[in-house]
């Protein structure tokens, strides 16, 4: 299975890079491709709303989201990677999201398999309920299927993420695949 990783957090190296690599290594090694574009650091504008693309041809903008959607098109699964930010994902990743709107109909034929990794310095009971939320919404319309959801709760620093149990939750969620 081919597998796109949307690595949307700014921190290349922070708690929800640790839950990337650590699924990343399971996914591998249960014989998968997983590659991880990181959407913070690649050049991506937000949609202007034109809609020359007609929902469902090529956007004016040129940016890397042509890129992206060319991957998605080929790929068996998305990943959404993110730090909870104001109890959403990131403005980054939530830019690309933004984007499906110009290849929709092409992401709904595809019925990816998804996932979601996330993280939080907040350990409350309802601190994802906003991002699972929207992450269920964007299953549920896309029809994609999701394969789980790993929520970081208290990880607000690499050091407390590599001591909690989610890196190994990361893991086994890219193993089961």
């Amino acid at each position: 299975m081919k597998i796109i990783v949307l690595m949307g957090s700014p921190n290349r190296t922070g708690s929800t890079g640790i839950l990337v690599e650590q699924f990343k290594k399971g996914a591998e090694e249960a014989g998968h491709s997983v590659e991880v574009i990181d959407v913070c650091h690649a050049d991506i504008h937000p949609c202007i709303g034109c809609v020359k693309c007609g929902y469902e041809g090529p956007c004016v903008q040129k940016d890397d989201v042509s890129m992206i959607r060319k991957k998605l098109l080929t790929s068996d699964m998305v990943v959404f990677a993110t730090p909870l930010y104001y109890y959403g994902m990131s403005a980054q990743l939530k830019t690309v999201v933004d984007r499906f709107c110009a290849y929709n109909s092409s992401l709904n034929s595809r019925n990816l398999k998804s996932a979601l990794l996330t993280v939080a310095w907040n350990a409350d009971d309802w601190t994802f309920d906003a991002l699972e939320a929207h992450y269920k919404t964007l299953v549920r319309y896309i029809h994609f299927r999701d394969c789980g959801m790993v929520l970081g709760y208290g990880c607000g620093s690499p050091s407390m993420t590599r001591r909690s149990r989610y890196p190994q939750a990361a893991y086994q969620l890219g193993r089961s695949l």
